[in-house]
């Protein structure tokens, strides 16, 4: 009962930091404290609870190196121009009659290469959103196929958080995880291009403004020596190299380009690095190039750290222990992967952000994986695409109501958000589990 006392207030406490628009981090410390409360009611002194803890942090510390160089990338990779080289170039060549199409599979191929959904919206999104209101383009659908072609790669890229979150919590090497991403991904990206394709036709769009794109030409030399930083890192990547190693030298080809192409100076280039990529402020290009930086990670890192703490607290206290026992007994009548579908979707729809869903998500299910023989690589795939999409489909979501927000979108454009829920359903015919320990179920 306590235990459902505490999961109550704090539910209650992240509905109404989303109603009054707090930030995550202050829910997220009531539930810490409320679950360690628990933990001393139930007999631990506050010197175990306390370790407890630390020790579930301890689990995200590897993480927090890699939020520093997605954060420098992110930055340098503005800066050094290789992301306005994908925007002015991509949107350029676009074809007005496949406009719909074009806006998912550019903003697949940004996302990717930033790792980031929020930095893909904030980006070539905006850009891309004020092309479809110009151009008298259904902006839900529009935006619905930003939102689709970010999450694609916030889903898989090397770069990505959430990626390396998964990674992390599992104990699985990363780019085995993004090939299999990339293999059980396959169809719903193509249905979700096919879908997109159709919808292209009966919105395309009438006119194009290209102020935008005359701006970036005026503020970025777009030599071909900007693509240098992404050629770099998908090279290393391809080559199986550690992720923390492809960063670490795309980001020095980025920095490079800043000095020798971009021709800023060693002052200018670390300020960047470290508060993020400016231009002035009078400038159009202000809002939608901006950011990145090593201090815009600092949040998500306290998110991730504390979130993290929750795992410490209930595997050394049982407290889930009850819950693990309902979903063991519906794994056996639908499958573990549908009962992981389910879990993801629940932790989603009281979490309100990605991260704790990940975590509970594998809480609950990982000892039920492990007694049914399946491998860290099942339930790293399975976790990748269950509750890093579900917790998207939520509107009181951070990791939706923040994409939607940024352009100008209402609640309307999930629906048309069609790879979000395509890679959770497609994959059910998958059920790795049934197909290796439930046999019988598949008939």
């Amino acid at each position: 009962m306590d235990f459902l006392i505490s999961v109550a207030i704090f539910t209650l406490s992240l509905i109404f930091s989303l109603i009054k628009s707090f930030s995550i981090l202050i829910p997220l410390i009531i539930g810490m404290i409320l679950f360690s409360l628990t933990a001393i009611h139930r007999g631990h002194n506050v010197k175990s609870v306390t370790g407890m803890i630390l020790k579930g942090m301890k689990k995200s510390l590897s993480l927090m190196p890699i939020f520093a160089l997605i954060g420098i990338i992110t930055a340098l990779w503005r800066a050094s121009g290789t992301i306005p080289f994908f925007v002015y170039y991509g949107t350029s060549l676009m074809n007005p009659d496949y406009f719909i199409l074009f806006a998912f599979l550019l903003s697949c191929l940004v996302s990717f290469a930033l790792g980031t959904s929020l930095g893909t919206v904030g980006t070539i999104g905006v850009v891309l959103i004020v092309l479809a209101k110009g151009g008298g383009v259904n902006t839900s659908i529009a935006a619905g196929a930003i939102i689709s072609g970010a999450v694609f790669g916030d889903r898989c890229s090397p770069t990505s958080s959430s990626a390396n979150l998964v990674a992390s919590v599992t104990e699985t090497y990363l780019y085995d995880n993004v090939k299999t991403m990339m293999i059980t991904g396959i169809i719903p990206f193509t249905v979700t291009a096919l879908i997109y394709l159709f919808l292209s036709k009966n919105n395309p769009i009438s006119i194009t403004d290209s102020s935008l794109l005359d701006e970036i030409s005026v503020y970025f030399n777009l030599s071909y020596a900007t693509v240098l930083p992404a050629i770099t890192i998908f090279a290393l990547a391809l080559l199986r190299k550690n992720v923390k190693t492809s960063m670490f030298f795309s980001i020095v080809a980025a920095f490079l380009i800043c000095m020798f192409v971009q021709k800023m100076n060693f002052y200018d280039i670390i300020h960047t690095m470290i508060l993020g990529f400016s231009l002035n402020a009078d400038s159009t290009l202000a809002g939608i190039i901006s950011g990145g930086g090593l201090i815009s990670m600092f949040n998500v890192s306290l998110i991730v750290l504390i979130a993290s703490s929750y795992s410490g607290i209930f595997e050394e206290t049982g407290m889930l222990n009850d819950i693990q026992g309902l979903l063991e007994k519906m794994s056996n009548k639908i499958g573990i992967y549908l009962t992981t579908v389910f879990t993801a979707l629940v932790t989603g729809a009281f979490c309100c952000n990605q991260t704790l869903p990940v975590l509970l998500t594998y809480q609950l299910m990982n000892k039920i994986y492990i007694e049914n023989g399946l491998s860290k690589e099942d339930i790293a795939i399975d976790l990748e695409n269950t509750a890093i999409m579900t917790s998207e489909l939520f509107p009181w979501s951070i990791a939706i109501a923040v994409p939607l927000a940024t352009l100008s979108a209402d609640a309307v454009s999930i629906i048309f958000a069609v790879y979000l829920y395509l890679v959770p359903l497609i994959n059910i015919v998958r059920l790795p589990a049934l197909k290796k320990h439930n046999k019988n179920l598949i008939a």
